[in-house]
């Protein structure tokens, strides 16, 4: 760690919770340092109670945002200083909770678009694999048109079939090379339709999608939000991420 730092991180998980494991795992990787002590603190509550976001949002199970604001708290009153959701669906009930919590929240997407922005060669048109809820929802379509980045999707029957199964199979722990195969193909659809770039864009995606599979880059937003909470900690002065 190149400035020490009191921040306290504070991740908002169990959702699912192979996907929090996997974004502790790349905010340590991400961390610089030689030691224990250069690592960053962290308070993880992963709550796999928590409704399923898609189920909720469209119209077909409970509201998570009372879950959502209680795993806060728990995180705040257990000492965070800063709250990380690694969950891109669980965005859309952010507007919700964010002026209850009392911290300031990274906001993944809005990491992952102004990444998309600074690649080079610039990206102009970028595509989505994220469950149903979070393409509904419109949090990506709503960020990438602020940085004039056109948005393509999947298909109905490809992201049922194919974006939603996959996700399925690897909350379920069954992942398996059928499971990649589908995530490959929907990826490749989406290149078919001028994608330069493919957002992994549910957290659970890039634990069945090899970055090395698909012709163009996969972003990573989960990678992107813990690059994000080290720049955070380790620059002195450092503000609170755009909400």
């Amino acid at each position: 760690m190149t400035t020490p730092t009191t921040e306290i991180i504070g991740i908002l998980g169990g959702m699912g919770p192979a996907a929090t494991a996997d974004f502790y795992a790349k905010l340590v990787a991400t961390t610089p340092g030689s030691s224990d002590q250069d690592h960053l603190r962290t308070v993880i509550w992963s709550d796999p109670t928590i409704p399923d976001r898609t189920e909720a949002l469209l119209g077909d199970g409970p509201d998570p945002t009372p879950w959502l604001l209680d795993g806060s708290r728990v995180l705040r009153q257990a000492g965070a200083t800063v709250i990380a959701i690694p969950c891109n669906t669980a965005h859309a009930f952010v507007p919700r909770i964010e002026e209850h919590v009392g911290l300031p929240i990274v906001h993944m997407i809005g990491e992952a678009a102004r990444h998309l922005s600074t690649m080079s060669p610039r990206i102009h048109t970028a595509g989505l694999l994220a469950t149903t809820g979070t393409v509904r929802a419109g949090l990506y379509q709503e960020w990438l048109d602020r940085f004039g980045i056109r948005l393509v999707l999947p298909e109905g029957a490809s992201q049922d079939r194919e974006v939603m199964t996959a996700i399925r199979a690897v909350k379920a722990g069954t992942g398996d090379d059928t499971t990649t195969a589908l995530l490959v193909r929907a990826a490749q659809r989406l290149t078919e339709q001028g994608a330069q770039a493919v957002i992994a864009g549910c957290t659970e995606i890039p634990l069945g999608l090899p970055a090395e599979a698909v012709d163009v880059p996969v972003i990573d937003p989960a990678l992107v939000l813990a690059q994000a909470l080290v720049r955070r900690a380790t620059t002195e002065g450092s503000t609170p991420q755009d909400e």
